[in-house]
Order: structure tokens, then sequence, then C-alpha cells
């Protein structure tokens, strides 16, 4: 198993240039939209050319960094028999967000993961549109010139992450900032947000965002909630949850409160989860 404690900051510049190039591949056919050449799956969630050109930029890229077994969207997913053998792979998501990438709001990324023993412990989010970077690193694999994510640079904008106290929230009596998916809605998501305004001393704020972005609205303290209770796959959080764990966060399943953990069935689907932005308040007492 490699040595990740040479994760240093030349690694993770090289990182982010490989994701921000992936971006600019999206962009090229984000501006031409003739060229999008969009198609169905067979699950008929779309296909474009922009998801094809992102996914060959980062799988070609990805072994002169770290040479270990990667997962893709776009690409065969090996059987569990084999994946439950590995120890540390690659699980990106080369466009998250293909349908905002259709309707051309800019809301989409590139996600990119680096998975230990089932636990997101390095992503990348690339904002293509604004050229903007969200980056998460569990300091265990870091090297010692490594500090905070915002120190890091690789040429582009990158966000600084420092989430929000929702204790000072709380007794301040502010409102509680939700963010829900642009495009899934449920009753028991609406069933649950019932439940917060009724446990909560002030206005809920319901707000909206498309892709991994909802995560990073939390690692950047500009929302306090996410609860995602519509099926993802696993590609579609890993790389976010690491940013907003970096950042102070957590993401749980929303039935055991147990942390959202990757590679453990034949399935990549995830359960029902719910992302928060304080890892230290006591959600439970709210949502019980």
């Amino acid at each position: 198993m490699p040595n990740f404690r040479r994760l240093d900051a030349a690694f993770t510049d090289q990182l982010i240039a490989l994701a921000r190039a992936a971006g600019d591949a999206i962009l090229a056919i984000y501006n031409a939209p003739e060229t999008a050449n969009i198609q169905a799956k067979s699950d008929s969630s779309p296909l474009t050319a922009a998801d094809l050109a992102a996914h060959s930029v980062i799988v070609h890229g990805l072994p002169s960094l770290l040479d270990i077994p990667l997962i893709s969207e776009e690409s065969t997913l090996p059987p569990f028999t084999e994946r439950q053998r590995w120890r540390a792979y690659w699980l990106i998501d080369p466009l998250d967000g293909t349908k905002e990438f259709i309707a051309h709001n800019g809301q989409f990324t590139v996600n990119i993961a680096l998975i230990m023993d089932g636990v997101p412990r390095l992503g990348v989010v690339h904002v293509p549109v604004n050229d903007e970077t969200y980056l998460g690193l569990d300091k265990t694999i870091a090297a010692d010139d490594i500090t905070r994510a915002e120190k890091y640079q690789a040429g582009c904008k990158l966000r600084v992450l420092r989430t929000r106290s929702m204790a000072e929230r709380l007794a301040h009596q502010q409102p509680l900032d939700v963010l829900m998916s642009l495009r899934h809605g449920s009753a028991e998501a609406a069933a649950l947000m019932e439940k917060l305004q009724a446990a909560w001393p002030a206005p809920i704020n319901r707000r909206s965002a498309g892709s991994s972005l909802k995560f990073c609205r939390l690692a950047e303290g500009l929302a306090d909630f996410y609860p995602r209770l519509a099926p993802t796959c696993e590609w579609d959080t890993a790389a976010a949850q690491a940013v907003l764990v970096a950042a102070g966060g957590m993401v749980v399943r929303a039935d055991t409160f147990a942390p959202l953990s990757y590679n453990t069935s034949e399935s990549v689907l995830n359960p029902s989860f719910l992302a928060m932005g304080d890892a230290n308040f006591n959600w439970q007492s709210l949502l019980r």
C-alpha cells in the first residue's frame, strides 16, 4: 500500500490542476452546446460528450499521481469480489450534475476522491464555470507542510472552508439554513422539515443548489444542513464529503447516524443521508 503520508502541497496542486483540466474539457462543450451529444444511459440518466471528455482527462492523469485502482461513473464497475480487496482507490464523478450542465445553469462540478478503508480521505470538487476549487484532506495522510486547505495554491481560486457554529446560532435564535436538491423532493424530506421547524426556535430558510455544491456550501459556512432522502451513488458524494469533513462537518446515514462509508457491498447506491456543517452540535436532539 502506498505511503499516503507523502501527500504534500505539490501533490494536491497537481490533483487540482488535473481537475481544472477536466473542467476545461467540460467548458469547451458547455460553450458549444451543439457538440454535447446528449444520450440516455440504461437507467435513463443523461450522458453527454462532456462527461466522457472529463472522464478521459482524469483517468489518464491519476495514475501518474498515485497508481491505485479507480472507479468512475463513466467506467465499468468492477465486481465487489474484486473491490472488497482494495484498501485504497480513486472514486470520481467526471461531471457531477449532468442535468444542470444540460440546463446550462452552471451548477455542476468535477469530483475526485481518494478512498481509504471505506472513508473519503481526500476530496477535490472543482466548479468549471467560475474556476473555483474546494479541497478537503484528512490530516492523518498529509505531509508536514500541509496545514489548512485554504493555503493550497494551484493558480486558481481556492475556496476558504470554515463551517459555522450551531451552538451560537441556537443561542442567538438565528434562522436555520437548509439546503435542498434542485430536482429531488420527497414526502420524507417534507416531514423532516416539519420536524426541524418544530424543534428550532427560529425560521427555517430553504435554499437549493445543484450537484455536490450543497456539501460545499455547508463547508463554507453558507448553510447548516442538507438532508438527502433520495437515491445517490457513491461517486456523487465522496469528494464533497471529504471537503465537508475537513472543514468541520459530517455526513451520516439517516437511519443509524453512522458516518457514510464506501465500498461495503455490491451496490454503489448510498443510503439516505444527512450532511451537517457543525459536527460538534447535537443534531440528534433536533431530528429524533
